[in-house]
């Protein structure tokens, strides 16, 4: 380990401090102020230019206030590289790198993201960036949830793929893993025989072998990268020999009062059974799942439950007639289930939005989970989502979109401009897309693998999770949305939503400073997210784009940073403000670009 020496300019620090300093951006939470000095800025601006040619790598998704983060780094590092860790624009330390391994005792604030950079001086105020990574200082996943998944656990999965598969997640700050498909059955979900033995090998509802050893070895790995393990089961689904292992008739759903019909969501005749839907609310069923679900924990190291359900099934009733308003039931399951295992995670999906208020509502999910379909495919009903997610939590749950890419698509690479415009969107509004996992997620059978992610794609990808995590109290820490006129000489900009060939501009004001965030659908109908068809294109980049902002505040710094350039790096720009209006030249925005004005 080596000291991180921070050599601050005393005059500048004391020129600052009677000027007011500068803030810190908003956390969302924690103490006000860090532990460690904040580097003060010249006023000349730091030219940045890139040449990323090193791999970083961190020990752990995340970190406590005042961890130690492992770092390490793969390339030929340059003896004068340094090393530098930003918050937002401010410095908060700065290094010369001698090894290729180091660490960082991070500040005590809660809930803060950060961006490490190596880079070399390469002229007077001009430097090159060689690599960056993030760091998420959080105590809670629920602040800022990263969601990935893992589907298959055959024998196939060695320790060796499963560790390069969590490395790949850690890689991307996945803080949460949800184990889909994993279980023996939806109303017998742990793998234990009548005598209560563990069963090494067993067959999940498609009937593929699963191995106990290949969960647990998952579970341990993404443990030791401060990961959370949550199983899924939906909350009412039970197989044809359900009534064998204690399931009651009386527990039923029917799609008539007089019980001719139950309901049932088909599945393949090469499964084990279709799966038949009980009440959530019924309290012995919920007594039932709550006995299984202690098994589940009994023997796997899990950290909580993935409630699944399946959208609007029309007109139901119980097994004496009455009918069933499931999004009441979802409400009482929650609960339930929240009473009998308090210390466990719960998180449940809405499929379309359905009981998305009734979830929200119990204050006893750690976040919102949308599985949006057709029905919510505009890139506007992703806006609508975020926004009644925290109107219905009373602003406390972030929100993560079950959202599949490329779903008409099969042995084929996924279409990187559909996944990064749909990306920018989902972080730039604060939300996080559930996508990650020892594949790439493209339709609701998580196990499916028909599509496959590039080179290209998965280095793009890393940006983008370095880029959520750094900038996280700015994309995903409350803030308030206001109406900022944006408008250039040589594009056409409109205020969010999104409007087809245009850039399209949405932004939030933190504190003393405003996010302008600008999305490029110049090459985009600007319809749809889901990309179904894989036709969406590369936008048309614009390079040293002229940019005015209205705003009536005086402005003190305009810096930008974008995940398509620099790998994220922040570069400050030059700026003239003539009243209300502030002019600059944006250096290149390609997918999105976030601006930020500090007053």
């Amino acid at each position: 380990m080596r000291t991180m020496n921070i050599f601050l300019n005393i005059a500048t620090a004391m020129l600052l401090m009677s000027c007011g300093g500068t803030e810190d951006i908003p956390t969302g939470g924690g103490s006000d102020k860090p532990d460690t000095p904040v580097v003060p800025v010249t006023p000349t601006v730091e030219e940045v230019t890139s040449d990323i040619s090193l791999l970083l790598s961190t020990d752990k998704c995340a970190y406590m206030p005042g961890e130690e983060v492992k770092f390490s780094v793969k390339g030929a590092v340059p003896s004068d590289a340094r090393v530098r860790y930003r918050q937002g624009f401010d410095i908060v330390a700065d290094a010369a790198l001698s090894d290729r391994s180091w660490t960082w005792k991070t500040p005590t604030k809660d809930f803060t993201g950060y961006m490490a950079e190596i880079y070399q001086n390469v002229g007077e105020k001009k430097v090159k960036v060689l690599g960056t990574i993030a760091v998420d200082v959080s105590s809670d996943w629920t602040m800022f949830p990263r969601y990935g998944f893992v589907a298959t656990f055959s024998s196939d999965k060695t320790d060796a793929v499963v560790e390069s598969e969590m490395e790949w997640l850690n890689r991307c700050h996945i803080n949460g893993v949800q184990f889909q498909d994993w279980h023996l059955s939806h109303h017998w979900p742990c793998p234990i025989d009548k005598d209560g033995n563990l069963m090494a090998e067993f067959k999940d509802i498609a009937n593929r072998t699963n191995c106990t050893s290949v969960i647990k070895r998952y579970i341990d790995v993404q443990h030791s990268l401060g990961m959370k393990s949550i199983f899924y089961n939906l909350a009412f689904g039970v197989l044809k020999d359900a009534y064998d292992d204690g399931v009651k008739e009386e527990w039923n759903l029917y799609k008539q009062p007089n019980r001719n019909e139950r309901d049932k969501h088909g599945l393949p005749d090469s499964w084990k059974s279709d799966i038949y839907l009980v009440n959530p609310a019924n309290a012995e069923w919920q007594q039932y799942i709550g006995d299984r679900n202690e098994e589940v924990y009994q023997n796997f190291d899990f950290d909580g439950y993935q409630i699944d359900q399946l959208g609007y099934r029309g007109t139901l009733y119980d097994y004496d007639g009455n009918q069933v308003v499931l999004p009441q039931g979802y409400t009482s399951f929650i609960n339930a289930m929240k009473e009998r295992h308090p210390d466990k995670r719960l998180i449940m999906n809405a499929v379309s939005s359905y009981g998305t208020k009734e979830i929200a509502s119990t204050g006893k999910v750690d976040f919102c989970y949308n599985e949006v379909w057709d029905s919510e495919k505009r890139y506007v009903d992703l806006y609508n989502i975020i926004r009644e997610n925290d109107r219905n939590s009373d602003n406390s749950f972030k929100t993560v979109f079950a959202a599949y890419m490329d779903y008409n698509r099969d042995r084929c690479d996924f279409n990187i401009p559909g996944i990064l415009l749909t990306d920018a969107v989902m972080m730039s509004l604060g939300g996080q897309h559930l996508e990650l996992g020892d594949h790439m997620l493209c339709r609701e059978y998580f196990p499916y693998t028909g599509v496959r992610m590039s080179g290209d794609l998965k280095t793009a990808i890393e940006h983008y999770y370095d880029f959520q995590v750094a900038f996280q109290n700015l994309l995903r820490g409350g803030g308030k949305e206001v109406s900022m006129k944006v408008s250039s000489s040589q594009a056409v900009i409109n205020q969010w939503p999104p409007v087809a060939h245009s850039v399209s501009s949405f932004a939030r004001e933190y504190g003393n400073m405003n996010v302008v965030h600008l999305i490029n659908f110049t090459n985009s109908n600007a319809e749809s997210w889901r990309d179904a068809d894989g036709k969406e294109q590369t936008p048309i980049v614009r390079s040293k784009l002229p940019i005015t902002i209205e705003s009536a505040k005086k402005v003190k710094r305009v810096w930008c940073a974008s995940p398509d350039e620099h790998a994220g790096s922040v570069q400050e720009l030059v700026f003239t403000q003539d009243g209300s209006s502030v002019a600059f030249t944006l250096p290149t925005l390609k997918y999105w670009t976030m601006i930020v004005l500090e007053y």
